[in-house]
């Protein structure tokens, strides 16, 4: 039971991480073809699809099974399928 907790807690902390790392990253690269910092609905666009694109590994990272070992094959490309269709 204790592993499971840390498992969980130690997940929970590794999403919170990767979806901060994600806004940041996808804030740098709001630039328009020139160079330019992009704004208004073209930032807004551009931010949006870049997070959704940021949701599959956060949803990769959820991917394990009850004893906290990582989902592999079908079983986890069904998991990340789900999880992406929920986020959306």
């Amino acid at each position: 039971m204790k592993k499971l907790m840390t498992a969980v807690a130690l997940a929970l902390f590794g999403l919170a991480g990767a979806a901060h790392a994600a806004d940041a990253t996808c804030e740098a690269k709001a630039v328009d073809k020139n160079g330019n910092a992009l704004a208004g609905a073209a930032k807004n666009s551009f931010m949006k699809k870049c997070e959704a694109g940021s949701g599959a590994a956060a949803c990769e990272a959820k991917a394990v099974d009850k004893n906290g070992k990582p989902l592999a094959g079908a079983a986890k490309n069904s998991f990340v399928k789900k999880c992406q269709a929920e986020a959306k």
